[in-house]
C-alpha cells in the first residue's frame, strides 16, 4: 500500500509541487479534512474546510469526479479562500484531482499547486494517472 507520502514523492517527481495537500470527503458534513500536507506548518493535518463557497468546484470535482485545472492565479483566487497565502507561498497554479475507489465512491482529493504557467493538460493527465496510489491510504483515512 502507498503511504500519502509515498503519492507526494511520486506526483512531485512526475508532475512538480511547491504545495501538495491531500484531503478527505467527509460527504455527512460537506466538508474536506486534510490528512495530509507538505507544509504542516501553514496547512496543518486535521484541518477542515467546508466546501460551500465553492459549490462549482465541490459539484465538478467532488460529485462529477473530475479534475479541477486552475491555470493562473485568478482561477486559485476563485476556489481557495486562502489564496493570498496561497500566493505568499509561491503558488498561483493548481490541478485539484479527486481520488476515486474501485466501486466509484469519492474518497478524497489531490491538491496541486506550483506557480502560475506550471501546470498544463499534460499535467493534469499526469495527476490523473497518479490519483489511484492514494486508494488505500485515503481509505484507511475515510474509515477513522
Amino acid at each position: 500500500m502507498s503511504t500519502l507520502s509515498t503519492v507526494e514523492e511520486r506526483v512531485r517527481a512526475a508532475v512538480g509541487v511547491k504545495l501538495f495537500t491531500v484531503l478527505a470527503w467527509v460527504p455527512q458534513r460537506q466538508a474536506l479534512r486534510r490528512v495530509h500536507s507538505s507544509h504542516p506548518d501553514h496547512y496543518p493535518v486535521g484541518g477542515e474546510k467546508t466546501v460551500e463557497v465553492a459549490r462549482g468546484w465541490l459539484d465538478e470535482c467532488i460529485t462529477g469526479q473530475r479534475p479541477y485545472f486552475g491555470p493562473d492565479a485568478g482561477a486559485v483566487r476563485a476556489i481557495f479562500a486562502d489564496h493570498e497565502l496561497i500566493a505568499e507561498l509561491g503558488c498561483g497554479a493548481v490541478i485539484n484531482v479527486p481520488v476515486v475507489d474501485e466501486e466509484g465512491k469519492t474518497l478524497g482529493v489531490l491538491n496541486l499547486l506550483d506557480a502560475e504557467g506550471s501546470y498544463d493538460r499534460y499535467s493534469v493527465e499526469k495527476a490523473v494517472s497518479l490519483a489511484p496510489l492514494a486508494v488505500a491510504a485515503l481509505r484507511a483515512e475515510v474509515g477513522r
